[in-house]
């Protein structure tokens, strides 16, 4: 998840040149997918690109001017570290079921068992970039739950990411009382970053 890492020390500074243009560059389609390894990367990078995103912007929009006041704060930046983790293992999950599901739909590939497969190899890529490892070991679990129930024909079309969006608002590390407030607010700002990562997907796929 490395690839696309904001810092508090970025965000303390206002330095967000370096951030912004990997952001851009993340959504310049370089080439076509063709094939399970430049799908697997798609999943990866646009996964992290959403999970992070969704989840900085929230916090700076909800402390304002005062969220410079929590860098040094070791536990705040304890559970904005578990948030992104959480955040990013869900949205792995909507983005593999999501793609498979729309190839099988609509190029008629068939072999879907490929979705575990690319899932857990990302997993296992995530172990260097220091991503906990019961929260690997959660991300497992749940997948394989989802996958026994999974309905491959509706799935890309019927709420593919609620459930990252949801896990935004789960994990943001928000009070309470103030994420009731933003519920709609917080799972739609997730919800449009996902339309573009589904428009971009249909662009660049050709199996």
């Amino acid at each position: 998840m490395a690839k696309y890492k904001l810092t508090w020390k970025d965000l303390k500074l206002d330095d967000f040149k370096t951030y912004l243009f990997a952001m851009f560059k993340a959504f310049i389609p370089k080439k076509k997918i063709k094939n399970l390894d430049e799908l697997e990367y798609f999943i990866q990078t646009k996964s992290a690109w959403v999970a992070q995103v969704t989840l900085y912007n929230y916090l700076k929009t909800r402390m304002g001017t005062r969220y410079v006041l929590h860098f040094d704060n070791d536990e705040f930046m304890s559970s904005v570290n578990l948030a992104k983790w959480n955040i990013y293992s869900i949205s792995l999950q909507d983005l593999t079921f999501f793609t498979f599901s729309y190839l099988k739909v609509n190029f008629d590939y068939l072999d879907t068992e490929k979705a575990k497969e690319i899932f857990n190899k990302i997993l296992d890529d995530e172990i260097s970039n220091k991503m906990p490892l019961d929260i690997i070991d959660e991300a497992r679990k749940s997948f394989d739950d989802r996958l026994t129930k999974i309905n491959w024909d509706i799935y890309f079309q019927d709420l593919p990411f609620n459930t990252s969006a949801l896990s935004l608002y789960k994990w943001a590390p928000i009070a309470d009382e103030l994420k009731t407030l933003d519920r709609k607010i917080v799972l739609n700002s997730m919800i449009l970053k996902w339309d573009v990562i589904k428009q971009e997907f249909k662009d660049l796929i050709q199996f």
